[in-house]
């Protein structure tokens, strides 16, 4: 008898799990040894380091490769899978790294090849991937190369873009980034230069395979030194018109600068995709070899058709992760519930079959998000990236809520973007405030660098007592206790594997459901009001008949664990956000009748 009522409970128990297993929908997606094993790119989460700002080591107010060593165990405590350096190679610092005068070299603010060496070891031994960027369209005004064609010397003269004056002077109307003309004759030349940047910044000739031959070389220099890939900066520059056309003016009677052009005689050319075909063959050599994948990001700022070309087309493969800007370009905190659905789901739908999709909320170029969308629907932003599917990009201090510090002025400020303007307009254009040193602690300098420090290269937010790593890792809750938990949650089958479905619900409301057969299926909701709201989860799906917290943004009116059995009666507190686990009334009821089947066979055998 005993054995007999073992078995039924046993079997019972089994058949239980099965169903209250299931999720709250069928999706068609595969079962756990059906699925495809992701690489380890796929969903991963990659945190971007700007050096001169994450820890300095030495006490000159600066950031170093030294610093980033001995903080890499913060970047493995909070979970994510890569890094991202922002340039580390030998430059004269006219655009902070951008302008590379040695891309095989480290610059001595920074460190030495051995400090890089050593960060790139203890970051695999802790298992995160390291990615190097690489700033292929120009070089420093500094570097051998251009200093050789200054010189007329040999065949570097064709390493960049030289074109004689004409009747105006300047070869054409083209307009640098840096609000400046894109052109340059140094002393004692006859001919100007190209930059699309800084001056210090000429513009290499990708026509001339030579060049290509040496930046090839210089990719596989640092993928043998043992890199897992590159960020590739502003690549849609790469290649500009033969022709050398003048660009049209979008407001014909507005003022001649870079915004107020047509820029199609200087980015997005059909040679600039090309080029990065060509350097994935290169990167796939190497997967060829030991079957581990090096990482191709592409940075650039262009339409979406544009920026879907990136991944490759019909016949050859591009960029593994081609930055995705829409969250900085076209959300702010004005946007609604349909304007995060509309530009979500049009790169889901946009992308190449096989692709994975990223999510980006803000980098060194664009303020932090929140200061974008202010502190409050900052933590919910979080929650909305990491339950997204695809890979997800940390912005260094996003993880803690720094934000922007304003309080720079024009004197202190070291951004040529700026620096080219005056004290009028430099706070339109400045990328000082999102660069500023790391807010560690509470002591002096915010613990980036020693308390002796004369003064740091860019002064410290003077609210970093209050937004600081210490404190927060000591509190119960927290935006870096957050981050951690979302980027464990997102290891669970079902955000890496499973299915989305986005609607835009009553009262504002973002939702989406994340679902995966016989795994569990989760809801999320995002209130985009400054005021609570009553939601419907049944709108997200019908058959939707109990739901428990799995985790919320900060200060959310509903708590982690809080069970819903009136899922039709929600109520989500200002800027809330909050994922649930969902059940669907089939597992609900099938449980239910399954209980009460085996309660009655129980009692036929005493």
């Amino acid at each position: 008898m005993r054995f007999a009522v073992s078995v039924v409970l046993v079997l019972a128990v089994g058949l239980l799990l099965t169903v209250s297993g299931k999720t709250a929908t069928s999706t068609g997606k595969q079962d756990d040894h059906e699925m495809s094993p992701l690489d380890w790119w796929e969903t991963g989460v990659f945190y971007q380091i700007y050096p001169r700002s994450f820890k300095d080591s030495n006490g000159d107010g600066v950031g170093d490769l030294a610093g980033i060593t001995e903080k890499l165990d913060h970047l493995a405590e909070l979970g994510v899978d890569g890094v991202w350096l922002s340039p580390v190679f030998k430059s004269p610092m006219a655009d902070f790294g951008y302008d590379i005068a040695d891309f095989r070299d480290v610059d001595p603010i920074f460190g030495t090849m051995q400090d890089l060496d050593r960060m790139i070891a203890k970051a695999k031994t802790l298992g995160i991937k390291v990615i190097l960027d690489f700033v292929p369209n120009h070089t420093s005004d500094e570097h051998e190369w251009f200093q050789k064609s200054l010189r007329n010397e040999g065949e570097f003269r064709d390493f960049y873009v030289w074109r004689n004056p004409t009747n105006n002077g300047v070869p054409n109307n083209w307009q640098s980034v840096f609000h400046t003309p894109a052109w340059t004759r140094p002393e004692g030349q006859t001919q100007y230069y190209l930059h699309q940047f800084d001056k210090k910044q000429p513009d290499l000739n990708y026509r001339n395979p030579r060049v290509k031959q040496e930046m090839e070389a210089m990719i596989r220099f640092w993928l043998d030194k043992g890199v897992d890939g590159f960020r590739i900066d502003a690549i849609n520059h790469a290649y500009e018109d033969p022709q050398f056309r003048d660009e049209e003016l979008i407001d014909p009677k507005g003022e001649l600068m870079w915004e107020n052009l047509d820029h199609k005689y200087t980015k997005d050319l059909p040679e600039c995709y090309d080029l990065i075909y060509d350097w994935r063959d290169v990167f796939d050599q190497y997967k060829a070899q030991d079957g581990v994948t090096r990482l191709m990001m592409t940075e650039a700022y262009a339409s979406l058709e544009q920026t879907m070309l990136w991944y490759g087309n019909a016949n050859r493969k591009g960029a593994h992760m081609p930055f995705n800007f829409a969250m900085i370009n076209r959300l702010s905190k004005d946007s609604r519930a349909n304007d995060f659905k509309e530009v979500i789901d049009e790169w889901l739908h946009a992308m190449p079959a096989g692709a994975q999709a990223n999510w980006v909320l803000g980098n060194h170029d664009r303020p932090r998000v929140a200061s974008r969308y202010g502190r409050e629907l900052a933590s919910s932003l979080a929650v909305l990236e990491m339950t997204l599917p695809g890979i997800a990009v940390v912005y260094y201090g996003e993880e803690i809520g720094m934000e922007d510090n304003r309080a720079i002025t024009f004197e202190e400020t070291q951004d040529p973007q700026a620096v080219n303007t005056n004290p009028d307009v430099y706070q339109e254009f400045t990328r000082d405030p999102v660069r500023t040193p790391f807010q560690w602690d509470s002591s002096a300098y915010a613990g980036f660098t020693a308390a002796s420090t004369t003064k740091t290269w860019l002064p410290v937010h003077a609210n970093y007592r209050e937004v600081n790593l210490a404190l927060q890792k000591a509190a119960p809750e927290s935006m870096f206790k957050l981050y951690q938990k979302l980027i464990q949650l997102r290891k669970e089958h079902t955000f890496q594997h499973g299915h989305y479905d986005s609607k835009v619900l009553l009262n504002n409301v973002f939702g989406y459901t994340r679902t995966l057969d016989d795994h569990q299926a989760y809801a999320v909701v995002v209130n985009l009001n400054d005021n609570d709201v009553n939601v419907n989860l049944k709108e997200l799906h019908e058959d939707v008949e109990t739901a428990k917290v799995v985790l919320t943004s900060l200060d959310a009116k509903m708590k982690e664990g809080d069970e819903v059995s009136e899922v039709f009666h929600v109520i989500l507190g200002r800027y809330d956000a909050v994922v649930f686990e969902i059940a669907s009334s089939a597992s609900t009821v099938g449980a239910s009748v399954l209980l009460m089947l085996v309660a009655a066979i129980i009692r036929s055998l005493f």
